[in-house]
């Protein structure tokens, strides 16, 4: 099985044979040597200087400089977001020299640096201008109100300072007037804009701080402005503030800081103030078609990088990927070569070793690299060839856990098993349609979508567009089979073969329709659906059926679990685990899987459940009415005696022979496999052939007496796990029959549009939320636990490791 050197077979059913590798290079051909393997994607190496910290390998100093090269790409993609813009993908594809892209991305950097700063200024400075010109503007109207109010204030303080010399209580004048109480006092102002959300606290704080020695006007803009030292746009007030004295103007300085209040200058005279406000239009003006000028420059030189960017990103990966790889290698004592190990399939020799020549051609060395095959014991990697079809079935199988190297891949059956045990549960062939409808369109538009950004749910869904057409395919099978179409059934293959007794159809409910034609040919008669008999009918067929479902599967895992040990040559396990396991099993199960199909054979009467449990309680009681064949009591006796005897079967013979094999290994006896491992005598494990270990009979029998235990109590419950089958597919149909019975007919009941309308639109909301959206992920789960327990755990043990080949293909998926 697998593929041979001669090209890949695509078998899924074991890993691809695989070879460890070791290729000796010399150091001028070294780079090309990993550029062709990257390009193939063949070859996985492993590391040899994983005692080495990244500084201390060879290679460090260019790997650094290819990461400052990714950090300016960075910065340039960071740059292109913020303008709004995406790198465009550029169909041609030219040989770009690294040490000229280095330059390149340098000067470009630094070109695109200076122009955001330049920018910046320029930018800061507009909105500085801007909002000077409202204060001005805002500032001239509250002005002249503001200066008559604190004049009259002023006359005020000056009478009742003349009569009251003495008083304290003139704290405003408290300078000026000490000095010479007869003059005229000169009060200050200063404006600015403070944010709105900032301007009650602002006041407060600044009447408290000057013991409400101050007046303050203040304006609302009704736009937001841009502030010039967040860059935000910012709801703000102008004010001005009226003072007297260097103490009252330092706090208010102060004050002005800490709320972040921009502070302009602002002139008296009317005439200076309109001559300051024509300049600073002027001013605007020239600033605006400045940076207009500015940010059209940017735009191109970022267009300009966004069509080479996607180029020379690869690029840039690529290489820091060549000498992340190259540090993985060793160098010989000579210092000429590198030597590389690594794991390669088996098919792939030819291309690997055609890549090594055509390297040293292109580098014009005179030694070729050497291509070595390496006798190991270790295990090598799990390796399956997938497409896109596969490759998501695949992902289910992984994430319960690795195949083992070549064991059988679980994947093969899960392409038809995993679909079917959901369409069990999601039997409506209508529903059915609609999830196909769904995966069509990520099929049909896969290439478009998959270069896009999807989202979580939306990405998850796409990756596994496959997995649900066969979903969908096997639920529209399934809903035939069940006749519901939106839990309506349809006389889609002919009439029903029931019909009343006579043609007034009195006594249907009562005394029921009788056979009046031919069996319905596929699926459920239409008649069944709203009888009396529908609900036990449709229970005790879905119930069986979810039975003979499981014990088939179930089956299957313990006979691929042959077929594994008949592969590695372990006749232990197919003679003490296979033969007694297939037994047992089928001695209850299977016999009760037998009594079903008996049962809808001959139309008997018997009771299974009866059968079953006097089966164990009394074996040699007579069956009476419940006897479905000719010797069915000596049969079941038989059967009984055969699970009984399984059990010690499986559980004492095998650690004692593996104790005898132990033993006989080590006395030169023989040279036969000694344990019931798995792996195949050319990869057995380093430790077992090398190490003389103490056989630990004990715990090989207590892990044998657990494995016993955990199938006998297993094969009760897995096969009870599987009447979820039946649960969930119950319940799917009565949900749609509730939605389309007290919904959809309900309001078709009204004789009226917008109760149609309302009830139709509830109809639909409630059918894709709960049965396309919410059901189809519950029989997903439940589908996906049915293979990782019941199935798998009969055969897979999964503790292998992937095959990661280093590959070129790979570095577009990987974000850094």
């Amino acid at each position: 099985m697998g593929g041979g050197i001669f090209g890949p077979t695509m078998d899924l059913m074991r890993s691809e044979p695989m070879q460890l590798v070791q290729l000796i290079i010399p150091i001028e051909s070294a780079y090309r040597t990993i550029s062709y393997l990257g390009d193939l994607g063949l070859f996985q190496f492993n590391d040899l200087n994983a005692e080495k910290s990244p500084f201390q390998r060879t290679y460090a100093a260019q790997i650094k400089r290819s990461a400052e090269m990714a950090r300016k790409l960075r910065f340039f993609k960071e740059q292109m977001t913020k303008a709004g813009l995406s790198p465009t993908k550029s169909l041609r594809s030219s040989d770009v020299d690294l040490d000229r892209l280095e330059v390149a991305l340098g000067e470009l950097e630094s070109e695109l640096i200076e122009i955001n700063s330049n920018n910046e200024m320029l930018q800061h400075t507009y909105n500085e201008l801007s909002e000077y010109k409202l204060v001005l503007q805002k500032a001239g109207e509250l002005f002249h109100t503001a200066q008559s109010s604190v004049a009259a204030q002023q006359s005020e303080l000056e009478a009742y300072n003349t009569t009251e010399a003495a008083t304290d209580s003139a704290l405003l004048l408290e300078q000026e007037m000490t000095m010479d109480p007869s003059k005229q006092v000169k009060l200050g102002f200063i404006s600015g804009l403070v944010a709105r959300e900032k301007s009650m606290a602002f006041e407060r704080i600044l009447f408290r701080a000057t013991r409400g020695n101050v007046f303050l006007k203040q304006s609302v803009l009704e736009n937001a402005v841009v502030d010039p030292v967040s860059g935000d746009k910012v709801e703000k007030n102008v004010f001005i503030v009226f003072y007297s004295g260097e103490r009252a103007k330092n706090k208010i300085l102060k004050l002005c800081d800490g709320f972040g209040a921009n502070r302009y200058p602002f002139m008296e005279d009317l005439n200076k103030q309109f001559q300051i406000i024509s300049q600073v239009s002027g001013r605007l003006a020239e600033l605006k078609t400045t940076l207009d000028l500015g940010l059209a420059h940017r735009s191109n030189l970022l267009q300009t990088i966004g069509f080479e960017f996607e180029q020379w990103n690869f690029l840039v990966k690529k290489e820091k990927s060549i000498y992340h790889t190259l540090n993985m290698l060793n160098m010989d004592v000579t210092k000429k070569c590198l030597v590389a190990e690594g794991w390669c399939p088996v098919f792939a020799t030819d291309q690997i070793q055609n890549g090594l020549r055509r390297a040293t051609l292109d580098s014009s060395s005179q030694i070729g690299a050497i291509f070595h095959i390496l006798q190991t014991k270790d295990s090598p990697p799990t390796y399956f060839r997938t497409n896109k079809f596969t490759s998501a079935f695949q992902e289910i199988v992984d994430a319960y856990g690795v195949a083992k190297y070549q064991e059988a891949n679980p994947s093969v059956y899960t392409i038809v098993t995993f679909p079917f045990l959901f369409a069990v549960m999601f039997g409506d062939w209508g529903h059915g349609i609609c999830l196909l409808l769904a995966t069509l369109y990520f099929i049909f538009r896969e290439k478009k979508l998959s270069s896009q950004k999807l989202g979580d749910i939306t990405e998850m869904a796409f990756s596994g567009r496959y997995v649900i057409m066969m979903m969908a395919i096997f639920s529209i099978y399934t809903g035939l089979i069940y006749n519901e179409f939106f839990s309506v059934p349809l006389e889609l293959f002919g009439p029903s073969a029931y019909g009343c007794r006579d043609q007034s159809c009195r006594d249907a409910s009562t005394a029921g329709l009788v056979k009046v034609r031919a069996t319905y040919p596929f699926g459920l008669d239409p008649k069944w659906h709203g009888s009396r008999s529908e609900l036990p009918f449709l229970n005790s067929m879905k119930m069986k059926m979810s039975i003979l479902i499981g014990v088939a599967q179930m089956n299957l895992g313990i006979i691929i679990s042959y077929f594994n040990a008949k592969f590695f040559g372990d006749n232990i396990n197919i003679w003490y685990q296979f033969v007694p396991q297939i037994i047992f099993l089928n001695s209850l199960f299977g016999y009760l899987s037998l009594l079903i199909i008996v049962k809808w054979c001959t139309g008997s009467q018997a009771d299974l459940y009866h059968v079953m449990i006097y089966m164990f309680l009394s074996p040699t009681d007579d069956l009476d009415d419940n006897q479905l064949f000719f010797g069915q009591k000596f049969f079941q006796i038989l059967l009984l005696l055969s699970a009984l005897a399984a059990v010690p079967w499986m559980l004492f013979p095998k650690p004692f022979l593996l104790k005898k094999q132990h033993e006989e290994r080590f006395q030169g006896q023989s040279y036969a496999r000694l344990d019931s491992s798995d792996y195949p005598p050319e990869i057995e494990p380093h430790s077992v052939s090398h190490n003389h270990e103490e056989f630990e009979f004990s715990e090989v029998f207590v892990h044998q007496l657990i494995h016993t235990i955990e199938f006998v109590l297993g094969a009760v419950s897995n096969t009870a796990s599987y009447l979820r089958l039946w649960a969930l597919s119950l319940a799917h149909s009565e949900l749609a029959s509730v939605f389309y019975d007290k919904v959809l007919l309900l309001a078709w009941g009204y004789n009226s549009i917008v109760a149609r309308s309302i009830g139709l639109i509830v109809f639909i909301s409630a059918t894709v939320g709960v049965l396309l959206v919410m059901e189809t992920l519950s029989a997903f789960l439940h589908a996906l636990r049915l293979h990782w327990v019941e199935f798998q755990n009969k055969f897979y043990v999964g503790d292998g490791y992937k095959f990661f080949p280093f590959s070129f293909a790979s570095l577009g998926e990987d974000d850094e």
